[in-house]
């Protein structure tokens, strides 16, 4: 009995594990007869996974789509990451994740090994969660979106602008992207603008239906996690700056943030940064505090406002030197 489900927990994780299995090959793999192969495959039906058989020479098996979701075979350490990552789901920027995560880090916990109890329960009081700021995202939205991109249908929703305007979009949606965790964001080409945009989720309401299908354009850009932080660090800004930082591009992208700035390496010693503000006051204290050398290349503004700013911070720094007004 023992070696029937060892060798029935081995078939399900070869099935879960590769997309077709010639019935040869898999029979083989487990060291039984096809014969015993078919009533193994037809005791993991009757415990509820989906496993299809594919006629033709040969015939094979596949796990299918639909009907009620088993158990999941983990290893150790895919059981561990899993239940971290429900764990630190709690500060995520989804509606109502918190209360999901746990109702299905709790059923994870059950059927987890004393020995991985440990090592999640270890890493559990040692880790802090911060909370997300700011508005969350209905889930429902983001499987609306990912389902209108899966099947190349044209988006159709209202929209608040930045700026708070309103307005009602019509878009062709390429990619959903999540920025930090913190902001969700859907690529899109604008039907209206005849030009790629990036949205924030949040800011949407969807109409339906969904508008028609259409045919997919090249992307702006074949990095989409660059395009979009270059968009949203630097172009909704009325001030976009472009700076050289005299350190190592990888040292500079530790200290800015994603959602702040874009790092382009020129060599081993420099790079540039592309960051943008409605404020030169804040572009101006950004750069001088990421503790690198640097150049500015534009706007010319921002040369005026650091000069400014540097006689400010100087008769600060030393009042005794101040000049002083005539008596």
């Amino acid at each position: 009995m023992l070696e029937t489900s060892a060798r029935l927990l081995r078939l399900l994780g070869l099935l879960q594990g590769r997309a077709y299995w010639p019935g040869a090959e898999l029979a083989g793999r487990l060291g039984i007869s096809p014969r015993t192969l078919r009533r193994d495959v037809g005791k993991l039906r009757r415990l509820g996974y989906p496993i299809d058989a594919v006629g033709g020479v040969g015939g094979g098996y596949q796990m299918g789509s639909g009907g009620a979701l088993p158990p999941l075979l983990l290893d150790d350490e895919e059981a561990v990451a899993v239940a971290v990552a429900l764990g630190t789901a709690a500060g995520g920027a989804i509606t109502g994740v918190a209360e999901t995560s746990v109702r299905a880090l709790a059923k994870l916990d059950q059927v987890l090994p004393s020995r991985l109890r440990h090592q999640v329960g270890t890493l559990g009081a040692a880790m802090v969660t911060m909370p997300a700021a700011g508005p969350t995202v209905d889930p429902a939205t983001l499987i609306a979106i990912a389902a209108a991109v899966r099947d190349r249908e044209r988006l159709r929703f209202g929209y608040v602008a930045h700026e708070g305007e309103e307005s009602v979009r019509d878009a062709e949606p390429y990619r959903l992207l999540v920025s930090g965790g913190r902001r969700w964001y859907l690529l899109g080409w604008d039907t209206t603008r005849h030009d790629w945009r990036t949205y924030r989720v949040d800011r949407m309401s969807l109409r339906v239906p969904n508008g028609p299908r259409f045919v997919p354009r090249p992307l702006p850009d074949e990095d989409v996690a660059r395009y979009l932080a270059l968009s949203t660090a630097t172009r909704p800004h009325r001030y976009q700056a472009v700076v050289t930082m005299c350190a190592p591009a990888v040292e500079v992208a530790g200290a800015v943030p994603v959602t702040l700035g874009v790092v382009e390496p020129l060599d081993e010693r420099t790079c540039v940064l592309r960051i943008g503000s409605d404020s030169l006051d804040h572009l101006a204290v950004w750069v001088a505090t990421f503790g690198f050398e640097f150049d500015v290349r534009e706007p010319p503004e921002l040369l005026e406002r650091l000069r400014t700013l540097t006689g400010r911070l100087q008769r600060a720094a030393w009042p005794s030197h101040r000049p002083r007004e005539d008596e």
